[in-house]
């Protein structure tokens, strides 16, 4: 799968692999939240994963995948990781973590792997979408193909959506 523009090192690495990937470009719309992005590209929000990055009480760091139009539920979250509990890292922790911006946070490439969990509805679709690296960008891509890159495990960890903004 080529693409055209600057490469992302999410889709670097899915090259290298010779893994099986769709890119969905949106830079050129409006789309700042996860559910106008699946508003824009014409998809299911449950199939639209937001990555949020965490940390436990432990110190060490987790990776969740959840759809856009719903919320990681902390308290599922931090039992699935068996931690006592979790809170969402800080904005400005992000990048230096893991090489990656606020709204462009990919599962896969970031600078080195940490414990990933994406909530047990994607099992429903054959294909979900999740940040390709950068803003504006998606990739579609089915779970067992995910799993070729990035070790992850399913489990329900998401609630539904408050009137909150997604991030």
């Amino acid at each position: 799968m080529k693409h055209k523009e600057e490469k992302t090192n999410a889709i670097r690495l899915l090259e290298q692999k010779k893994l099986q990937f769709k890119i969905h470009d949106y830079a050129q719309s409006d789309a700042v939240s996860g559910l106008e992005v699946a508003d824009y590209l014409n998809e299911n929000p449950d199939r639209v994963f937001k990555t949020l990055v965490t940390v436990g009480k432990s110190a060490c760091h987790y990776v969740f995948l959840v759809p856009v139009n719903r919320e990681l539920d902390l308290k599922k979250a931090a039992k699935a990781v068996n931690e006592k509990s979790i809170e969402m890292i800080k904005a400005k922790e992000l990048l230096p973590l893991t090489g990656y911006i606020h709204g462009g946070c990919s599962p896969v490439g970031m600078k080195k792997f940490f414990t990933t969990v994406i909530d047990a509805s994607a099992k429903h679709f054959e294909e979900i979408f999740f940040s390709g690296g950068k803003i504006g960008l998606q990739i579609e891509m089915s779970l067992p193909e995910l799993q070729k890159i990035i070790n992850f495990r399913l489990a329900d960890i998401s609630s539904t959506a408050s009137a909150a903004p997604l991030s």
